[in-house]
């Protein structure tokens, strides 16, 4: 019986290591890499867009370069680049990552067709513009591809990300499903097993005239061992499955889809420099995407900036106040870690700067100063918008960095458990097994 029980034990606490290892490889490898990835290209889609807004508003006159911004120009030229870089590595990321799910191979596959497109239209703009008189026809290819930004590129990159992370989101349900069972049958299995050593114990004793067999002993507690450490596996690998799941990620991925909410936004000003036909369109797409990072319901553009503030004011006075929504409200409801509050608070604030900037951009329109704006919109000195929006973006990421940190340790201590826990509990109990022949034989022996 106690043999038997044993086997059962060392059988479970090896499928549960062997689950948990290839759980904690899906996570590492697969699953939040190819969310990540998703958000990534997200982000570079709004980036690449928003920089080839910005060297259209630098380059001068068409042809000429007359009245060019040179610095913001220069930069906004390298930013492009890296943007297009960024997105053909997720592109292949993605594409390598979705073989086998139909669905999300056939999104990729039509997300790099219509990249291919975007930027042959982009190309077009660049190339129209830098010929005399081009400007309008310059203008008028970005339209078409900032069109088909929004109408198709963006949501099949929004597509990808909620469907890389509901994956994720059912294997996590999945694996802690296993735990749970796991973990009962392990306490049972466990208990009865320290039940028959004792009652066999006692049964050898009345038997042999022994006060206690020093073998069953040392089987007894190594049993203990066995069974803690097995307990150990499975809650450890519980608690840090919920770390890296929603305590980290979840922020992360918040974080992550606020700051390409962002870095479209920011677009959004040029854009609306850039095209005036359309500013009215322009100026509701800003005001959308602020909603989305800091919602306020019955705020408008004139108002956001005033409400915004009185809203963050009570929340310093009391973090249960629930006066905005929104992204930011998604990861300051989901504090978890040392230092992540300051953080968070930190970019929030660095926020409501760069929205006194858009007030004071559009101001600058509405007096008819129109390079002033384009300066204090596109331009790297330490006192525009654009830098306030770098500020901005560097304290994002510092939030994001400490989940992803705590992510990244989550799984190196679920590893650890897997791999310590689980052979310390597989080597006592084969202890146990030792340790009975041991005890039993001169018993036995005897009894013949």
């Amino acid at each position: 019986m106690c043999l038997l029980l044993v086997a059962g034990l060392v059988i479970l606490i090896s499928v549960a290591a062997t689950g948990r290892s290839t759980t904690w490889d899906a996570i590492q490898h697969r699953d939040a890499p190819r969310t990540v990835a998703a958000t990534r290209l997200n982000l570079a889609l709004n980036d690449m867009d928003a920089q080839a807004a910005n060297i259209l508003l630098s380059s001068g006159d068409s042809g000429t370069g007359k009245g060019r911004l040179d610095e913001s120009y220069s930069k906004a030229s390298g930013l492009y680049r890296d943007a297009q870089q960024t997105i053909s590595v997720s592109l292949r990321t993605l594409g390598a990552a979705s073989e086998g799910d139909t669905a999300t191979e056939d999104t990729v596959v039509s997300l790099t067709d219509d990249f291919a497109h975007y930027q042959e239209l982009i190309g077009r703009s660049l190339e129209n513009d830098g010929h005399p008189g081009g400007k309008d026809a310059a203008r008028a290819d970005y339209r078409q591809a900032t069109d088909l930004l929004a109408e198709q590129l963006m949501p099949q990159a929004r597509h990808l990300v909620d469907a890389n992370n509901a994956v994720y989101e059912r294997e996590y349900e999945a694996a802690r499903s296993d735990l749970s069972v796991q973990l009962v049958i392990e306490a049972v299995l466990g208990l009865m097993l320290l039940v028959a050593l004792v009652v066999l114990q006692v049964r050898l004793a009345r038997s042999f005239q022994r006060v206690f067999n020093p073998a069953l002993l040392a089987a007894t507690l190594c049993a203990v061992v066995a069974v803690v450490c097995g307990g150990r596996l499975l809650t450890v690998s519980e608690e840090q499955l919920k770390v890296a799941r929603h305590d980290s990620f979840d922020s992360v991925l918040a974080l992550s889809r606020s700051k390409a909410i962002g870095y479209d936004a920011n677009a959004d000003e040029s854009r609306f420099l850039l095209d005036a036909s359309r500013r009215s369109l322009y100026e509701k797409s800003f005001f959308d995407k602020s909603q989305q990072l800091y919602g306020l319901e019955g705020a408008s553009l004139s108002t956001y900036d005033t409400r915004l503030a009185d809203t963050w004011s009570a929340y310093q006075r009391d973090h249960s106040n629930e006066q905005f929504t929104g992204e930011y409200r998604r990861e300051l409801d989901n504090i978890t870690f040392a230092g992540e509050r300051e953080a968070a608070e930190r970019t929030v604030e660095a926020y409501a700067v760069y929205q006194k900037d858009d007030l004071a951009f559009r101001q600058l329109i509405a007096e008819g100063r129109l390079q002033e704006a384009t300066v204090f919109c596109i331009g790297w000195a330490s006192d525009t918008s654009n830098a306030h929006f770098g500020v901005w973006m560097r304290a994002l990421d510092q939030v994001t960095a400490i989940n992803a940190a705590h992510h990244e340790s989550a799984i190196a201590t679920g590893r650890d458990a897997v791999n310590t826990q689980a052979s310390t509990a597989v080597g006592a109990l084969l202890l146990v097994c030792g340790l009975l022949v041991v005890g039993l034989r001169p018993r036995l022996a005897e009894f013949r």
